[in-house]
């Protein structure tokens, strides 16, 4: 704004407001005239886009026009004033009269004001601007090192004039890994470049960013800030559906690959725990080392570990023969490496598509056309890939202390919920009795099912049920592994070998 205001300093002190009009809600134009020629500046208020373009002509459309600040038609400029470490600049004029653009983003804002005081505004709604002093713009900011130093911890709100795209600028030189007198000297260099600045319009994150500094990707490098700003304005209002469309799906793309390391991190603790526990195998081996001390009817053996001679305590089906037990055991132990090897694969895949996702953003980043980035869309596969997948899941989810329960969403979909998308594990629930929806809760390795939950899952099931209007309703609870599904049986028909039920009262929650 400094540069800016500087600039138009030289260009228009002496030019007549001829004229000072909007046609669009929050676009104010001014036409300025001395006698030769005439100098246009147009400002864009939206909290969307807030900026200022100085526009070679502008067309004033014949209908939808109004012209607005009477006060200032045919007044002098007599000098553009610049506020001290402040986004606001004024054309001071003839008569004590000042229009002041105040560039506050959401909050931007164009003020008449007379003497110190604001006498009329361009957008009423912001009414703290009505009381606002022109003599308290100016900002001071001390700039020594003693200060740097004591706000080392809070430098955007001490340095607040300086903006995102400093700070931005600031961490891509290595300043947060700094120690206090790196980032100090990084600072004042930072500084320096401030007061003979060259301008540059860059890309970043699928963002176009009118910037002091050389970052990013560089789309063009000015010298001078009016033409510099006219050419970011109109690119800007170009390619508005280019960089709509590109930072939207940079941000599908951040989303996806976010998910994907979570689900690596996650995946890699849950791979070192299943490949670090071998009860199982252990417990197998030692009730087969020892099966002349062992009988049927026991609960529960202590056996010595092979390893370092401590007492292991193994609980024990007192249906079954010592060796049937150990059967049991070697069985676990099978599914628990059938397991570890199913996360590995799965982990291998999701690596393979977190490197995927690394690359495109890389790729999509780097393109600078509509079309380009429309076939890399299309290319990738992705777009619109994720509404889809939730449209098609036969589920609906909720969570309640921090368990993850589905509900199927009709008697296909209970199939579907049931037979496809559980594990043995899963607890599973049902209106007894009655047509309902399948409920089930999701497992988590180490944690029983707390009762609070069950009966908030019972309280979905009696809802989702025939019984939803009664007082109190009979639910069926068990473990996945006792339903399974007879051939012939129709949708959302299923056996259940081995069930508790509990009452509850049906709770009531949106269908939406």
């Amino acid at each position: 704004m400094r540069q800016l205001s500087a600039e138009l300093n030289e260009q228009i002190s002496g030019f007549t407001i001829v004229s000072c009009f909007s046609q669009n809600k929050d676009e104010l134009v001014l036409e300025l005239n001395n006698g030769v020629e005439s100098f246009f500046i147009k400002a864009n208020l939206e909290q969307s886009f807030c900026c200022l373009s100085f526009p070679n002509q502008f067309h004033r459309a014949r209908k939808n026009s109004v012209e607005l600040f009477e006060e200032i038609h045919l007044k002098k400029i007599i000098q553009v004033r610049q506020f001290k470490n402040e986004r606001a600049f004024a054309l001071e004029l003839e008569n004590g009269l000042a229009l002041v653009f105040k560039m506050h983003g959401n909050f931007a804002n164009v003020l008449l004001a007379k003497g110190d005081e604001v006498i009329s505004v361009f957008k009423n709604q912001l009414k703290n601007d009505f009381v606002l002093k022109l003599s308290q713009l100016d900002k001071q900011i001390d700039f020594s090192k003693e200060s740097f130093l004591k706000n080392s911890d809070q430098l955007p709100i001490a340095y607040f004039t300086l903006g995102k795209v400093t700070f931005d600028y600031l961490r891509e030189k290595g300043f947060d890994e700094m120690n206090l007198e790196g980032k100090w000297n990084l600072f004042q260099e930072t500084i320096q470049l401030l007061e003979r600045p060259n301008y540059f319009v860059i890309e970043k994150k699928g963002k176009l960013i009118f910037s002091l500094f050389p970052f990013g990707s560089i789309v063009k490098e000015f010298s001078q800030p009016v033409e510099a700003i006219n050419f970011f304005a109109d690119k800007l209002a170009k390619d508005q559906s280019f960089y709509s469309e590109k930072q939207k799906f940079l941000s599908q793309l951040n989303v996806r690959l976010k998910n994907a390391e979570s689900y690596l991190l996650k995946g890699r603790q849950k791979q070192m725990e299943l490949e670090s526990d071998h009860q199982y195998q252990l417990w197998g081996d030692l009730v087969m080392a020892n099966l002349y001390l062992l009988k049927q009817g026991q609960e529960k053996a202590s056996l010595k570990n092979f390893y370092d001679d401590s007492e292991i305590e193994i609980k024990l089906k007192k249906e079954l023969s010592p060796q049937k037990n150990a059967e049991v055991f070697y069985r676990k132990a099978k599914n628990r490496q059938i397991e570890v090897d199913k996360l590995n694969e799965a982990l291998k895949r999701k690596e393979g598509e977190k490197n995927n996702l690394v690359h495109l953003i890389q790729v999509v980043n780097e393109i600078q056309d509509l079309k380009m980035l429309r076939e890399a869309i299309d290319r990738s596969g992705l777009a619109g890939k994720s509404e889809e997948k939730i449209k098609s899941l036969p589920y609906r989810e909720f969570e309640f202390h921090g368990f993850k329960i589905w509900v199927g969403k009709n008697a296909e979909a209970n199939d579907e919920l049931t037979l496809k998308y559980s594990f043995k594990e899963d607890l599973w629930l049902h209106a007894k009795d009655v047509a309902g929806l399948h409920v089930l809760i999701k497992h988590q390795t180490g944690k029983n099912f707390p009762k609070p939950v069950i009966e908030h899952a019972a309280g979905l099931a009696a809802f989702f049920s025939k019984r939803k209007t009664e007082t109190l309703c009979p639910v069926a609870v068990t473990p996945k592994k006792f339903v399974r599904k007879r051939k012939g049986d129709p949708a959302g028909a299923v056996v259940v070998e081995k069930e508790e039920v509990i009452l509850v009262e049906p709770i009531l929650v949106s269908r939406s």
